[in-house]
């Protein structure tokens, strides 16, 4: 095997004796008394002194055979030692320099040393750590041998000079080469680096430019050639008031781009129902989302978004009813309306934060509402606030009584006589009186004041769903739906929970305070007008209330099969009358399509009723009578079951707006009401963390969990309540070419 660091491979002895076995030459080596010598630190020394006398060496070596040493010195001038130089695999050194060894059989010296930082391997742009290798050697066959090894086991080679000069000045003109490729790559880093810069600030607009780009010829693959595959025909839907903006654009354009012929639009008749429209801002987007989420409305009807701007937050209002709960929902909402330009709200990436971003005018007007309600049931944080002077006088109550100390020490509450002069002076001005927070009653109170308030307004939201149906069938001239579905639908509604909604308002007119013990029950009378009888237990309201309530009852019935067969018969007459004055009138106009492989009537040339009829002109009817009276069936039963379940529905504003209360009055008489028990200092460091778990409470049940707990309850009843009274939302959204920031993707 080779040596590292250059070393002798016999050793390095100054005398030696004999010594067999372990040399190159084994056994074959008989030295004399005196043998060479390795001075100095050259790969054999600076020069080889040698004795007198020397021994001989037969067989084969590296400078011949059967050499005869004399002076060492001109031995060494006469046979000069050479180099190869070269990187290698870390991988293979081991086996590279046994190979060396035994086809060289050990006339060389080799050294190999890490280089001190890992390099790229060009062949496989991995990082290597090579070695560096040096081997020296004797003759031009052991050089050719190494050559090849190195070649074998894939060595970079590089050439290495003999003298000494040489080698320092390939070693001055390689750092001078550094320096020179360093100062290169340097300055090309700064151009590269003042190229990214104007870059950067030029990549913005160039992206948008070829998402446009890709945006456009997006469309132009979209359009057709005409039969002489000379021009492109782009058929599309356009509002009606942007067809001169449209025409303008494309004359522009034409005239722009320099061409002979002149863009045109022309207008089309089809029988496809038209997308619909809905011109929206940053303040509306909310809420017609809301109402799309149902269904986008059919082409040109009603659109229930702009009445959801009021009914939606009231609704909401009325089950989430405290000042505090909606006075931090309407500092949030305000805070995302304030700072709405802000990119860091406008661009974050949680799904929930863009969600509640996206309606932050519908929970602003949420919050104003609930703000409303709650001084309505004049509820901060569930404790009541004294706006106006109670109308109840407890002082009155205590003077015209007999309360002594035993009294009032055996009775733990107290009852106010609103018959006692002096005691109720008359209704609160706004809102619930605060004296009904000190009540033991006031939960019975509050009960039957919500309950009827969510019937009185549950009965009212489905009326005037139902009046909004007048709209559609005026528009879509169906004027006989009108007296055949209107006006019994409308009759039914009023003359059975319209009634209602009188006998609430007449027993609040009618009966005060004073006299409440001998109210009637209105549920009594309610059940007793369907079972056409009366109870002289309960006291009727006013004269005549059984006639009355019976006359009602019949009109309600004589409304169902007026709602049932009024449509289907009438278009049953009217298909006749169609088929007897107009028989066998069919058009014949004969049209050539516009563009390759379109069949003529189909989109372009048909020749139906015009875009803005909308499929919903007054011969769009179901001609078959079986299914035309199937469908009115349907919306008969679901009209007439509707209203009664969808009153009982409405209820669940009374529910929700007492158990929000009930949470509130809870969390603060759990948590809050602990912190002030003590008055000392110490009570005021409790107070920190009570108040603490106090808020979080409340952020975390009262105004989210609650808060979308009212508000999906609230999206139910204008999804299934209100929009079912005539709202269809069949349609289809109209999505118009734009360069939106996402157009590439």
């Amino acid at each position: 095997m080779s040596y590292r660091g250059m070393a002798w491979p016999w050793g390095s002895w100054e005398s030696c004796g004999r010594r067999l076995g372990d040399g190159p030459w084994s056994n074959k080596v008989a030295m004399g008394q005196e043998s060479w010598v390795r001075l100095g630190g050259g790969p054999w020394g600076s020069g080889v002194a040698m004795g007198h006398r020397c021994g001989r060496r037969s067989g084969e070596e590296p400078w011949g055979r059967g050499l005869a040493m004399g002076q060492g010195q001109e031995w060494n001038r006469a046979r000069p030692h050479s180099f190869v130089a070269g990187v290698i695999h870390p991988w293979r050194v081991s086996a590279f320099e046994r190979l060396l060894w035994r086809a060289c059989r050990g006339y060389l010296v080799a050294s190999f040393v890490e280089m001190p930082e890992p390099m790229e391997d060009p062949a496989t742009g991995e990082t290597i750590t090579w070695v560096i290798f040096l081997i020296s050697y004797w003759g031009e066959q052991i050089g050719q041998k190494i050559r090849k090894i190195s070649d074998c086991f894939h060595c970079q080679v590089y050439p290495y000079p003999e003298s000494e000069a040489s080698r320092e000045e390939t070693m001055n003109g390689l750092h001078s080469q550094i320096q020179d490729l360093s100062l290169v790559l340097e300055e090309t880093e700064q151009y590269l680096a003042q190229v990214l810069d104007k870059v950067a600030v030029a990549l913005p607009t160039w992206r948008v430019q070829v998402q446009k780009m890709k945006a456009i010829y997006l469309v132009l693959n979209q359009c057709s050639f005409d039969v002489t595959q000379k021009c492109l025909i782009a058929e599309v839907w356009c509002p009606v008031r942007d067809l001169t903006q449209v025409q303008d654009a494309l004359r522009q354009g034409s005239y722009k781009s320099g061409s002979s012929v002149e863009c045109f639009v022309q207008r089309i008749p089809t029988s496809e129902s038209p997308p619909t429209l809905i011109r929206t801002n940053k303040f509306t987007a909310g809420f017609q989302s809301i109402v799309d989420a149902y269904g986008v409305a059919s082409y040109q009807e009603v659109n229930p978004a702009p009445y959801a701007i009021i009914t939606f937050p009231f609704i909401f209002a009325i089950m989430f009813g405290d000042v505090g709960h909606g006075l931090l929902m309407f500092l949030f909402a305000l805070w995302m309306v304030v700072y709405e330009n802000s990119p860091s709200l406008r661009q974050a990436s949680n799904e929930i934060w863009q969600t509640f971003f996206e309606g932050r005018y519908l929970i602003l007007l949420m919050g104003a509402f609930s703000i409303y309600t709650g001084f309505i049931y004049n509820e901060c944080f569930s404790k009541a606030t004294v706006i106006f002077p109670s109308a109840w006088s407890v002082a009155t109550m205590a003077n015209h009584s007999s309360w002594s100390s035993a009294y009032l020490a055996t009775h733990p509450t107290l009852t106010l006589d609103p018959n006692v002069t002096g005691v109720f002076r008359g209704p609160y001005p706004f809102g619930i009186d605060p004296i009904w927070s000190l009540a033991t009653n006031h939960l019975n109170f509050l009960n039957s004041f919500k309950m009827k308030m969510s019937v009185v307004l549950g009965i009212v939201h489905m009326g005037f769903g139902v009046l909004l149906g007048v709209f559609n069938h005026v528009h879509f001239q169906q004027r006989h739906r009108l007296v055949l579905e209107f006006l019994p639908e409308m009759v039914f509604l009023l003359a059975l929970f319209g009634y209602l909604v009188f006998l609430i308002f007449y027993k609040w007119i009618t009966f005060s305070a004073a006299d409440s013990l001998v109210a009637p029950s209105i549920l009594i009378h309610f059940i007793d007008m369907f079972l056409f009888t009366s109870n002289a237990g309960n006291l009727p309201l006013y004269r005549g209330q059984v006639a009355v309530q019976t006359v009602l009852v019949v009109l309600a019935l004589a409304s169902v099969p007026v709602l049932l067969l009024g449509t289907p018969l009438y278009l049953c007459c009217r298909r006749r009358a169609t088929k007897t004055g107009h028989h066998g009138q069919v058009a014949t106009e004969e049209q050539e399509p516009l563009l390759e492989g379109q069949e003529a009537g189909n989109s372009v040339n048909t020749t139906k009723e015009d875009v803005e009829s909308g499929g919903h002109s007054p011969d769009a009817e179901h001609l078959d009578f079986a299914e035309i009276f199937m469908h009115q069936a349907i919306h008969t039963i679901e009209y007439c079951l509707g209203c009664v379940s969808n009153t009982a529905s409405y209820l669940r504003l009374w529910a929700l707006s007492l158990a929000h209360a009930q949470l509130s009055e809870v969390l603060w008489t759990m948590v809050m009401r602990n912190g002030f028990v003590g008055l000392s200092y110490v009570g005021g460091v409790v107070l920190v963390p009570v108040f603490a778990a106090f808020a979080v409470l409340t952020v975390a049940i009262l105004l989210v969990m609650e808060g979308l707990s009212a508000f999906l309850h609230a999206l139910r009843l204008h999804w299934v309540e209100f929009q079912n009274k005539f709202y269809v939302g069949a349609g289809y959204k109209l999505c118009p070419f734009a360069f939106a920031v996402d157009t590439g993707e």
